[in-house]
């Protein structure tokens, strides 16, 4: 079939932003968004997969900065660099079509003339800005929607934020927006649906915050220069400059939009079922045909993020394991839409139980058994018996039930329809004992269908994992004989493709056993190296050698002291003078040289420890009486110093024992 003549399927993954090195948690979606790729090539379908990486934003920026590099450089390392966004992504076999960063300068022309166009039509308009903003998440909030008063997707802090900007008048198209959710299929799963209207939609929907001039790393709104353009508009226009629209760089928009499917995390569906198609509508454009927000990939109760130090790395994972062992586990452990309990105890498991036990057994054995029996090749001779039809039946009508699921982006549903009939063949393995029926000559002929029946149900089931798992089914065709032509999505519901004298090549186990307990002994040694190289490099004063009897040490006394006043000495770079509560009822005076690493006013209030009979000395002419307490170190070759704060609910003048 010609190209044009194919029915077409655009599907897409959120652009990453590449604000730091990606984990496991990150391939999620785009492994589930490459298995429905192939699966979609599998069917014959003209296939456009796109996926790419959104670098602008005030969070590259100051990433960026407190790197020592320019914005460019930072998100150049972290989508080319080692280990980067392309590498991976070559890492897990994603078979994406097109990859776009919004960097490129096709990109930056078209979003400048679609920020423009919304202007001109009255959409978009001039204001000030007044309220909360999230930097990681790039969100504005208005004080109804803070959860504890911080931002509602990271849960992270949020700071006041108040400027000049252009706004978007989203709140025209909240009827059309929320008729959209609620009478079509537009969002999935449904509980999306719920979250979206009742959070977001029926409390108001307000106009949208679209530029910014706090910073400069964006794409700059050419028609008023210190504006840069809000980084949702740059980023979900990919979708449609990645096809062509305003540019000349690509020329497929009206071969491939509206998209099929958005591919798109939890934390933000709100930009893509509201903002989306609300700037869709503003411009007449085509809105998309289906959103759909999966869950996210937890570990030690909450969502993997490097900041909370739960980040698997999909390199170990993948050398250590396999990549199609690991892409298979992402979707065959976890329901798409929901949530999903990641540790390394499961993976090991699903790849145990159903790769090496169920799969990989199957083949193995079936394979072995043709080279033991038959030296290889099949004879052409058949005698089917009744205890066949079962499984004929269920495997002829697997893909039926496979698709059905797929349909419904339900990898997990789908992929336990194939198991259940690997399962059922290992079942007809023990049913027709084929070692028993080598034993008589006269059984040759029925041994001979048994090992055909095996071989066909290996290729029907392997040729519906492909989208999951595409190097090991390869090689899973190469032991059992299965050409290239009897491996499509027509034949897999059809039995009988192989040919009747079929050559099997067993080789070496395909999913070999993995030792849980060796495994998770690497796995944990690996991840406790990780957490120590990403501590800070700290050098610690040796430890006094000299003992100190414990009648001196007693000698000194500790006090809890409250600062009631700081300010710097005269004439002094490093001096602070602190007027202290030492629960006397009569000020202390302290002196200590810790200006560097102290503002005065930030310590007032503060309740510090103190040792206070010292004798006084004299400091730049002033006196000090005692000692403040702190610990010092040394931090990648800088001294880093640290004052001893102690519970304010402690009163002045109590005795530290």
């Amino acid at each position: 079939m010609c190209q044009d003549c194919k029915k077409k399927f655009y599907i897409t993954t959120p652009i990453y932003y590449p604000s730091s090195k990606l984990h496991i948690g990150h391939t999620y979606c785009t492994v589930a968004a490459d298995a429905m790729a192939r699966y979609k090539r599998l069917q014959g379908y003209d296939v456009m997969f796109l996926t790419g990486t959104d670098e602008h934003g005030q969070k590259i920026e100051e990433k960026a900065k407190a790197a020592g590099v320019t914005p460019q450089q930072f998100v150049d390392n972290i989508v080319c660099g080692e280990k980067g966004v392309l590498d991976l992504w070559k890492l897990m076999n994603i078979s994406n079509d097109r990859f776009i960063r919004t960097t490129d300068d096709y990109h930056v022309a078209a979003i400048q003339k679609i920020f423009k166009k919304m202007y001109e039509n009255g959409d978009i308009y001039k204001g000030s800005y007044k309220g909360k903003y999230c930097t990681p998440c790039e969100s504005f909030w208005t004080e109804s929607q803070l959860v504890d008063g911080k931002c509602p997707d990271c849960g992270g802090e949020v700071h006041d934020a108040e400027e000049e900007a252009y706004f978007f008048r989203l709140s025209k198209y909240a009827p059309r927006v929320r008729e959209l959710l609620t009478t079509t299929d537009f969002l999935e799963p449904k509980s999306r649906v719920n979250e979206m209207v009742n959070n977001f939609i029926d409390p108001g929907l307000e106009d949208l915050c679209v530029s910014r001039t706090s910073f400069t790393w964006g794409v700059p709104v050419d028609f008023d220069p210190g504006h840069v353009v809000y980084v949702w508009i740059d980023a979900l226009f990919n979708y449609m400059t990645a096809l062509g629209f305003e540019n000349d760089r690509h020329d497929d928009l009206d071969r491939y939009w509206p998209c099929d499917v958005h591919f798109v995390g939890k934390e933000i569906v709100r930009f893509h079922s509201i903002i989306w198609p609300a700037m869709l509508m503003s411009l007449d454009l085509p809105l998309p045909k289906k959103v759909y927000g999966h869950g996210w990939l937890i570990m030690d109760g909450g969502k993997m993020s490097k900041s909370k130090g739960n980040v698997v790395d999909p390199y170990v994972l993948a050398e250590m394991f396999g990549v199609d062992a690991l892409r298979f586990f992402l979707l065959r452990t976890f329901p798409f839409g929901s949530d999903g309990n990641f540790s390394n105890e499961l993976l090991i498991n699903t790849i145990n139980i159903d790769l090496a036990n169920d799969l990989g057994n199957l083949v193995s054995r079936t394979t072995a058994m043709v080279e033991k029996y038959f030296g290889g090749t099949l004879p052409a001779e058949r005698q089917f018996a009744d205890i066949d039809d079962e499984l004929i039946l269920m495997l002829t009508g697997l893909r039926g039930r496979y698709e059905a699921q797929m349909e419904k982006f339900q990898f997990q549903n789908a992929l336990d329809e194939v198991f259940r009939c690997i399962q059922r063949s290992n079942k007809y393995i023990d049913e027709n004992t084929p070692w028993t029926l080598a034993k008589d000559e006269a059984n040759r002929t029925r041994l001979a269908t048994v090992m055909y029946n095996l071989l066909e149900s290996v290729r029907i089931c392997a040729t519906l994992l492909l989208p999951f798992m595409p190097d090991s089914c390869q090689k899973i065709f190469a032991q059992i004989g299965a050409t290239e032509d009897i491996t499509t999505w027509d034949t897999a519901k059809t039995w009988g493709k192989l040919s009747e004298t079929v050559t099997v090549h067993k080789g070496e186990a395909i999913f070999p056993r993995v030792d849980t307990a060796k495994a998770i002994e690497q796995l944990e040694a690996i991840e406790q190296a990780q957490k120590k190289a990403a501590l800070p490099a700290l050098e610690i004063e040796p430890l006094e050698e000299q003992p100190v009897d414990f009648d001196t040490f007693c000698k000194s006394d500790f006090r809890a002291v409250k600062v009631k006043a700081c300010e710097a000495v005269k004439k002094s770079d490093k001096l602070l003078r602190f007027t202290l509560d030492d629960g006397t009822g009569t000020d202390r005076q302290i002196l200590s040289g810790i200006h560097k690493y102290y503002e005065p006013e930030e310590l007032v209030g503060k309740t510090l420890v103190a040792i206070v009979n010292l004798p006084p000395r004299k400091m730049m002419g002033l006196q000090s009486c005692g000692m403040l307490l702190s610990a010092v170190h040394t931090e990648r070759g800088e001294e880093k110093l640290n004052l001893i704060m102690i519970d304010d609910n402690i009163p002045a003048g109590a005795k530290l024992c």
